[in-house]
């Protein structure tokens, strides 16, 4: 069972690709699920990633505060902003531009984490953003969509402060209160979490694929072109933004992945919730769902190479610096 929840959680990208594929070729078998199940869907991903946290976690945010809240700026800056740059340039119809709107004015995603460590980036700080990022959701999220999205559909903000209470705070403190209540037993269970994320993910992507397959045939490109673009900018800007902060390698790595990977499945899980007159709204955040955990594994090869070439490089100055000392 280890084997197979460490084959799950490993390979979430092919996997997620695999279910959105599939979707797309028999929509029709793929419909038993109704909408509505996308929230408890991603309670089940929330409840997980509070069986992993630990104080820790929540002390980095208050130890580190100027590196938190540079990531949490360029989380709710970037990716925000960006949704409505590509929005115009796209010319996308309301549906699609809230879609977008949705993905971008969402918390940092908990892939996140597992990238910025595999990329050798700064995993404390990655953690504490996403926690950060999360627990600042329930009132940034539904503001920066009212910002982005509000002037051409109406925007239910505080139905939407009370559904990321719901589905995303409530299941978070429920898995840190398990963990307290039960520690022996949820260590066990937090080992099969991120198959079980993945698979609630890969669910989440199934359901949203499904309902919009007709027309995810006609409009599919240019939503993934849109995807793509949202995603490398935002990891390209928040490199860019940690840089010129002046911040460590670790740190811009960490703050790159942060707002680059979203909490693409709340955005979908939004969307069905107070969007069902807009259903293609959903359909952005089950694609980005896709294709960064795609990206991310990229990015992270990347880095990952980064720092082994410049651990190379500084020893071997070191050895040139002693071969040279008298």
């Amino acid at each position: 069972m280890k084997k197979l929840c460490t084959l799950i959680s490993e390979h979430m990208a092919l996997l997620v690709l695999a279910c959105a594929g599939l979707a797309l070729a028999f929509p029709g078998a793929c419909t038993l699920l109704p909408p509505k199940a996308i929230a408890w869907l991603l309670g089940v991903v929330m409840f997980g990633m509070g069986m992993t946290l630990t104080i820790q976690d929540f002390k980095t945010v208050l130890q580190r505060p100027r590196d938190i809240a540079i990531g949490l700026l360029a989380q709710f800056t970037v990716m925000p902003g960006l949704a409505w740059l590509l929005a115009k340039a796209f010319q996308l119809d309301d549906a699609l531009a809230l879609g977008v709107a949705l993905v971008g004015c969402c918390p940092g995603g908990t892939a996140s984490n597992v990238i910025a460590y595999l990329a050798k980036g700064d995993l404390a700080l990655s953690v504490a953003m996403t926690g950060a990022s999360t627990l600042a959701a329930p009132l940034a999220t539904p503001l920066l969509t009212l910002l982005v999205a509000g002037k051409t559909i109406d925007v239910p903000v505080a139905a939407m402060f009370f559904s990321i209470l719901w589905i995303v705070i409530l299941p978070i403190a429920g898995g840190l209160a398990a963990k307290w209540l039960w520690p022996r037993a949820t260590a066990k269970a937090a080992e099969a979490m991120p198959a079980v994320s993945t698979l609630a993910i890969a669910l989440i992507v199934v359901i949203v694929v499904a309902a919009n397959a007709r027309t995810l045939m006609t409009t599919g490109w240019l939503v993934l072109a849109v995807v793509v673009l949202h995603n490398l900018c935002g990891l390209g800007l928040g490199w860019l933004a940690a840089s010129l902060l002046g911040l460590a390698r670790e740190k811009r790595i960490a703050i790159a992945v942060e707002v680059g990977m979203q909490n693409s499945g709340l955005a979908s899980g939004l969307a069905a919730a107070h969007f069902a007159t807009y259903p293609m709204a959903a359909v952005p955040g089950a694609i980005f769902s896709v294709w960064h955990n795609f990206s991310g594994a990229m990015a992270a090869r990347f880095f990952a190479r980064g720092a082994v070439r410049r651990q190379s490089g500084t020893q071997d100055g070191d050895k040139a610096v002693r071969n040279d000392a008298p």
